[in-house]
């Protein structure tokens, strides 16, 4: 797809615009029965971190009908030899950067990789003019998520985290029915994750210290990145990677980013003033087993202050009040506390309840006010394709203060106790070691893109 600047008035921005403005949905060319979609009207997907998750994301946007996948990368041919089967003839890089000099005509990029190579690779990306489809959770650190956040906003690029359930229906009705006092004023909220349990097995662990022979196939020192040089072993990869603290975000980052995010988007909770956590043993390398993590928000707007608690490694809350006796929480969810009752939700910001049923029953439900989405990773399709980096609801606009505020927790589960957070100055104020978090050093040869 040839670049179109944000003002031009061509027949396919002119129908996008056109048509949105009259409330309509576009409907593709295939489904009327029309041609596909010609090469020069298509947007241009370089998918990097294909083998896992990224093998999922690149199927689905090749589904749509204006989207080419132009070129693939991953760091272990072996890990992404499926997905590079389901695209023949499309260049395979293993370093991006090598994709991004050499793939000129590139629009987008879909970014699938561990944490902490999220921030470099979407930075590059953005300086370049491309639009970013990154997974979540959004950064490694909190320096990394406000910089992807302004650099999003200076280059006017399209982008999306990829928390799925932000585009569903269940995150909207939550908004709905609070902002419609369904429960009264909202004092607490309680999130929890099953996870790691037994996704992965790495937390609470140390560093493994003997080395394994690197595979064949892997460049082992391109997927280390930015951290710190160690020798290879099988238990950082794949997927292990989220527990140790060189890679991942640990529980947190994978599930509280979908589990709490009807939290954020209902409330508008911005950032928190004080986190403080409470864990199993704790050690340098990985996170806890388990944690339980309090966030303290300051009244804002016509709210008043809230606190949330995250709970993982299958700590469970205490049942929200009116929870009928043997009803249960499930593995993963959220539930808010108002002074007039309570809204349980599941997992993946999925459709909420009134607690007990008895009010669900008794619920008029208000009407829905707020815009529905075409799919999650459709509505940044068809947003890069408009240029209106607004109209992908997961961008980085929201989703790198969402990210932000969830890293500050990880600080109070490194540095035990509390920590009270400026938010303006990006500082932990009462514990100057919290600075070696809030930002991280970058091995030579990876600091992130100026």
């Amino acid at each position: 797809m040839r670049k179109i600047p944000l003002a031009s008035t061509s027949r396919r921005n002119f129908l996008t615009t056109g048509v949105a403005a009259c409330g309509l949905q576009i409907v593709p060319r295939h489904v009327l029965g029309a041609p596909d979609v010609p090469p020069s009207e298509k947007l241009n997907i370089g998918c990097i971190g294909i083998g896992g998750q990224g093998g999922g994301v690149t199927g689905e946007l090749s589904s749509f009908p204006n989207v080419q996948i132009a070129a693939l990368c991953d760091v272990d041919e072996r890990y992404a030899a499926n997905t590079i089967k389901q695209y023949p003839g499309r260049p395979v890089y293993k370093d991006y950067r090598v994709m991004l000099e050499k793939e000129k005509d590139l629009d987008a990029i879909m970014c699938a990789t561990p944490d902490h190579w999220h921030a470099p690779i979407s930075i590059a990306a953005m300086r370049l003019g491309k639009h970013v489809y990154c997974e979540k959770p959004l950064a490694h650190t909190i320096e990394e998520a406000r910089l992807m956040g302004k650099i999003a906003s200076e280059m006017k690029v399209v982008t999306q985290m990829g928390n799925n359930g932000h585009a569903d229906e269940g995150i909207r009705l939550t908004k709905e029915w609070i902002d419609a006092g369904a429960i009264g004023a909202v004092k607490e909220v309680h999130v929890w994750s099953d996870r790691p349990g037994t996704f992965w097995d790495t937390q609470g662990k140390r560093c493994p210290t003997e080395p394994q022979p690197v595979p064949t196939s892997l460049d082992w020192n391109l997927w280390q990145g930015a951290a710190p040089d160690r020798a290879y072993h099988s238990s950082y990869l794949p997927r292990k990677w989220r527990g140790w603290y060189d890679y991942g975000c640990g529980a947190l980052g994978d599930m509280m980013v979908h589990n709490a995010d009807p939290a954020w988007y209902a409330l508008d909770l911005g950032a928190p003033v004080s986190v403080e956590a409470t864990s199993s043993q704790t050690n340098t390398d990985s996170f806890p087993v388990w944690s339980i993590v309090t966030w303290h928000f300051a009244a804002k707007g016509s709210r008043g202050p809230v606190k949330l608690v995250w709970y993982d490694g299958g700590k469970l809350p205490p049942p929200p009040p009116g929870l009928e006796e043997g009803r249960k929480l499930g593995d993963n969810g959220i539930y808010f506390v108002g002074d007039k009752g309570a809204i349980l939700g599941g997992g993946w910001s999925k459709s909420p309840r009134l607690v007990p049923e008895t009010s669900m029953k008794a619920f008029t439900r208000p009407d829905k006010t707020i815009k529905r989405s075409v799919g999650h990773r459709k509505e940044w399709v068809d947003a890069c394709i408009a240029g209106k980096p607004m109209d992908a609801q997961a961008g980085f606009w929201y989703s790198a203060p969402f990210t932000e505020s969830l890293l500050v927790g990880v600080l109070p589960i490194r540095l035990g106790g509390r920590i009270e957070w400026n938010a303006e100055a990006m500082q932990v104020t009462n514990n100057p070691a919290a600075e070696a978090f809030v930002r991280k050093a970058y091995r030579k040869g990876f600091e992130l893109p100026s």
